[in-house]
């Protein structure tokens, strides 16, 4: 059996979307980051980066990355649902909207979300969030063209992890005032977030994301 470290308000939870979608058993192993647990040097033996999630195979080889992870888990398991085959036409507009959104869209909300590590003093904690979500508003304009011109979805009428990761991020961002304007996205995203296997794990994840906007709000820093 698969066994998934992380949990709570974490990317594993999009892993575990991708576990719910492929319909393939697992475990989740909790990993408190917000007490520090993946820095801890059991955890460190398990994943030297000292980042969830991580996915151990049930042949014992422990992979990391969460957009590897759920490549890997779709390309496996999904029968071509999640990920067009390597010779499907629509292969090529697959990676390249996934990779956008893993190396343009996440970075830029790691900053959000985390802009104590990027700033020297407090005082700049603001500036660095709003400045990334500026950014961020501006990929996301990019993308909501393209599902203008080309959606519902990222591959026309077809479903896949890239609208998955996309419903996933929307709903972790907590200015939703912000990004209320991107109708075609969040068109995609209705459409994601009714799918029978990811309803209640959509449900847990706006729970998770107003509990961190609650810790936000008061201040305490985030790890």
């Amino acid at each position: 059996m698969y066994t998934l470290f992380g949990g709570g308000y974490t990317r594993a939870h999009m892993t575990e979307m991708v576990f719910a979608e492929v319909q393939v058993p697992f475990e989740v192993k909790l990993v408190d980051t917000l007490k520090g647990e993946n820095r801890t040097p059991k955890f460190l033996e398990i994943n030297p980066t000292g980042f969830v999630p991580v996915l151990r195979t049930p042949d014992g080889k422990v992979l990391f990355e969460t957009a590897a992870i759920n490549l890997y888990l779709a390309e496996l398991h999904g029968a071509g649902l999640l990920a067009p085959s390597i010779d499907d036409p629509d292969r090529g507009l697959f990676l390249s909207s996934l990779f956008y959104i893993t190396d343009e869209l996440e970075p830029t909300l790691k900053r959000y979300f985390y802009p104590n590590r990027y700033g020297v003093r407090k005082s700049d904690e603001l500036k660095i969030r709003e400045k990334s979500l500026d950014t961020i508003c501006n990929i996301l304009g990019f993308i909501n063209e393209h599902l203008t011109n080309a959606g519902p979805f990222h591959l026309g009428n077809r479903y896949s992890l890239v609208d998955l990761v996309l419903s996933f991020w929307m709903n972790s961002i907590m200015d939703k005032n912000k990004v209320l304007h991107f109708h075609a996205i969040n068109r995609c995203v209705n459409r994601v977030e009714v799918r029978p296997s990811l309803q209640k794990l959509f449900l847990d994840l706006k729970e998770r994301t107003e509990a961190y906007s609650d810790i936000d709000r008061r201040g305490e820093r985030i790890p």
